[in-house]
């Protein structure tokens, strides 16, 4: 299967650069997959598809203020993304431009914060041990900013709407993008019908939305990131699954730490680590039944797991329905529901 067969037509007036508000305002796109049927309706719709006894699974992660700017000791400007924590002080980074980060350059942020390259991996990523006083997590949230995607040009105004109402544990590099649809009174009047939330922790990295650089898709190496799936967790999917009740992923992080973690047979296992899964047809999903998320990038792994729920002609088609009807795509874009 080749990267191009996962390519469509986009304009760029369709890509959101602000989030909707209210949260739920955006649209949502509906499809059957049974009939495939198309429904057009608002994100605050989302309860008329969903019933007693359904299972809603949500990634607690948090966005870290990861992306920091710093300069060389000869004055040199670099962008520094965090990625991934290492230990105690050294991060797995990206740095911009590169060029001026090899093995042993000291970058200064600010007269709280500075840095020290001290490895180069094989696919260009920096490892980086931190310099600073007092708790990492209160220096980082006065020296860095809101990670935004790059084809996001709009200064976001309150660094809140890249977070989703229920996110809990920071570490992530970017938000989960479908979640920031709910709202908390959403969220309340969905477990009012009875249905369940459980929370799984999949701390998104870049390696999610780095485009595939090989024609083969088979061929493309994903990021690991770090998910935990508890007992109880595990637990309430496994009964809900033998009780024939539908799980019901929100957003494509969701989906992976499910898939990670579920046997042969869909029962889900707990458990915590890294996963680098890659979901790409002809895969089935052997947990999830349905899922909630947004429109994502032409050619990306995102397309390619959200085209394992039905087909990939069926989900480009869907798309050009989507640009046809005006609907935004992207981070902050609107949303799908794939039933």
């Amino acid at each position: 299967m080749k990267i191009s067969d996962f390519y469509y037509e986009l304009p760029e007036e369709l890509i959101a650069q602000t989030p909707a508000e209210p949260r739920d305002s955006a649209r949502l796109l509906v499809y059957h997959r049974d009939t495939k049927a198309v429904e057009h309706r608002i994100f605050r719709d989302i309860p008329d598809y969903l019933k007693a006894g359904d299972v809603l699974v949500l990634n607690r992660t948090r966005v870290l203020p990861a992306r920091l700017y710093a300069y060389t000791m000869s004055g040199g400007k670099v962008e520094v993304l965090l990625l991934k924590r290492l230990d105690l002080d050294c991060w797995e980074v990206l740095v911009k431009p590169g060029k001026k980060c090899k093995a042993g350059t000291r970058l200064v942020v600010n007269e709280e914060l500075s840095l020290e390259v001290v490895g180069v991996t094989e696919t260009g990523e920096r490892h980086v041990r931190f310099f600073y006083e007092g708790a990492f997590e209160d220096v980082l949230s006065r020296a860095g900013s809101m990670p935004l995607p790059p084809y996001i040009h709009e200064k976001l105004k309150d660094p809140e709407r890249y977070q989703t109402v229920y996110s809990k544990e920071n570490g992530s590099a970017a938000a989960p993008t479908a979640g920031l649809h709910f709202t908390p009174e959403l969220l309340e009047k969905i477990r009012a019908m009875g249905v369940e939330i459980v929370e799984v922790l999949l701390h998104v990295g870049l390696g999610t939305f780095r485009p595939v650089k090989v024609d083969d898709v088979e061929k493309h190496v994903m990021h690991s990131e770090y998910y935990e799936v508890t007992e109880e967790a595990a637990e309430r999917i496994n009964r809900a699954k033998s009780e024939g009740r539908r799980i019901i992923c929100v957003g494509t992080t969701s989906v992976r730490t499910l898939e990670t973690v579920a046997d042969m047979g869909g029962l889900v296992h707990a458990g915590k680590g890294e996963t680098s899964i890659f979901l790409y047809p002809p895969y089935r999903m052997k947990c999830v039944d349905a899922l909630i998320t947004n429109f994502h990038l032409p050619e990306s792994t995102l397309l390619m797991l959200v085209s394992c729920l039905c087909s990939r002609e069926e989900v480009l088609a869907l798309y050009r329905t989507a640009v046809g009807e005006g609907y935004r795509f992207f981070s902050f874009g609107d949303a799908c529901l794939f039933l």
